[in-house]
């Protein structure tokens, strides 16, 4: 893929997915839907109002509690590889669609924001209803001489609201449909207002292609998140499955708590890759790079670069030298490295906390601005700053952008006091050659995931979250299957 594929853009389902039904908003209202890379209009989308998202939860609420879809394992077996099968037959189109809504570079689409969720995120729940132990029994117990036998059941919690962020549309959709569509549960699917084609189209397949009963599985485009929030508010909900900032996942749990909602919340990261000193710097400090994947907009991805003092002129060398060479532009060019990020807004946000660096004394070694190139497009270049201070806002907060902050440390005790100082706990990785020291420091660092040496912990069958604010919770794996159950323990004679 060289070039942006229109005649794939073009065929960008308009309409939401209600009551088994592909449907416009009752008001006829749209939304346009918006190109980062030319800040052009591509199309539009159904604009849904309080009417929709009433008629949405109404239609799951009705199919959880009136349908079979909750007791019938075969049956969601069976519709799930039907869902499998017809995604993979459109995974060109939802390829076009991400560079085109998302601005993601094609050349990250081959691995989680596409194809990696594509080939699991759907197949691994649907093997895991066979595999996975529905009901147990307990030893017997006994009471005034009567016995009693007991058992535990897992069960469905009912309608899900899964509310998709704008960066990863696809691959966080997809590891939230699988398994709360797995367990048993209705959902309603809320993409991002940025991104909802993928979203819609996910709809239409589920419409078109699969025997999916009306109401298990709906979606709903909204630009207001006013409109969105009845999700969360709205008793008939029995969960919010929800991936994005910190921020609004605090507004979910404060708006859920009056219904004591479950929640499962994958929040913000400030992620610290620490490199120890004995590793190889040349070969591991251009790996930083990874920083700027998608323009920084990946909650995993390290935005601290984490180094000893005694390699700190070595390591700022090598990372400026490395940004310096990252490609930023077109998102259709397999040679881009660095797409936009998503909209003007988180543009000037970027472009905010890097002048905020700069005013609290950081050093930006390359990068700091927009590209030369960019009379359009919601570009900001590659920035790495040296002499960063962890205390210093650009090492503190999410700033969701290509942006590295290189933070000297003293020893390995003092590497670990940096990268768990912080509200986040996502995730990170940690380089060295001593197995035996860099295992200490995996030890010690406080986050949900890490990466050893490069080393892959990401897949369906692998539960994914935070530690501290950055979330509830787990995605994916069997952790993250049991979130979408409930337990029942029922004793009897």
């Amino acid at each position: 893929m060289t070039a942006t594929t229109t005649s794939e853009i073009a065929r960008g389902e308009v309409r939401m997915l209600i009551d088994g039904v592909l449907t416009d908003a009752a008001s006829g209202a749209r939304f346009d839907n918006v190109d980062p890379a030319t800040e052009e209009v591509i199309g539009d989308t159904a604009d849904a109002g309080v009417a929709d998202i009433d008629r949405a939860i109404a239609a799951a609420r009705a199919a959880f509690d009136k349908g079979t879809w909750a007791g019938d394992r075969e049956l969601r077996k069976h519709c799930l590889r039907q869902l499998h099968e017809a995604l993979q037959e459109e995974k060109e189109a939802f390829r076009a669609e991400l560079v085109a809504e998302a601005g993601s570079p094609v050349s990250i689409t081959y691995m989680a924001q596409l194809d990696w969720p594509l080939a699991d995120g759907i197949g691994y729940p649907a093997e895991l209803i066979d595999e996975f132990e529905w009901e147990r029994m307990l030893p017997d117990t006994e009471l005034f001489g009567a016995v009693s036998h007991r058992r535990v059941a897992k069960e469905p919690i009912g309608v899900v609201a899964a509310i998709a962020p704008w960066n990863f549309p696809v691959e966080v959709a997809l590891n939230k449909i699988g398994p709360a569509l797995a367990t048993g549960n209705t959902v309603i699917l809320k993409p991002a207002p940025d991104t909802p084609w993928s979203a819609t189209r996910i709809g239409r397949l589920v419409a078109e292609r699969t025997d999916i009963p009306p109401g298990v599985f709906n979606v709903v485009t909204t630009s207001d998140n006013g409109v969105a929030e009845r999700l969360l508010v709205d008793p008939r909900v029995d969960m919010v499955s929800f991936t994005g900032s910190t921020a609004v996942g605090r507004r979910i749990v404060e708006l859920s708590a009056a219904t004591l909602k479950r929640t499962f919340l994958e929040l913000g990261g400030k992620n610290a890759m620490v490199v120890l000193d004995d590793a190889d710097f040349g070969a591991v400090i251009p790996q930083s790079m990874i920083a700027c994947m998608h323009a920084g907009q990946g909650c995993a991805l390290p935005s601290r670069l984490l180094v000893p003092r005694t390699h700190y002129a070595e390591a700022v060398e090598i990372a400026t030298a490395t940004f310096a060479g990252i490609s930023c532009g077109d998102p259709a060019d397999p040679a881009t490295f660095v797409g936009p990020v998503i909209n003007a807004r988180q543009r000037d946000r970027v472009l905010d906390y890097i002048a905020k660096g700069e005013s609290e004394g950081a050093r930006i070694t390359i990068g700091g601005g927009r590209p030369e190139h960019s009379a359009k497009g919601y570009y900001v270049r590659p920035t790495v700053f040296a002499d960063v201070d962890n205390t210093m806002t650009i090492a503190r907060e999410e700033i969701f952008g290509p942006v590295l902050a290189v933070i000297p440390f003293e020893d390995d005790h003092d590497a670990i006091r940096i990268a768990n100082d912080s509200p986040y706990g996502l995730s990170g990785s940690v380089w060295g050659d001593d197995r035996e020291r860099v295992d200490t420091v995996v030890r010690g660092i406080r986050t949900g995931t890490l990466m050893v040496n490069g080393g892959m912990f990401y897949g369906a069958d692998s539960p994914y979250g935070g530690y501290k604010q950055s979330g509830l919770g787990r995605q994916n794996g069997r952790e993250g299957f049991e979130q979408y159950l409930q337990t029942k323990v029922v004793g009897f004679r």
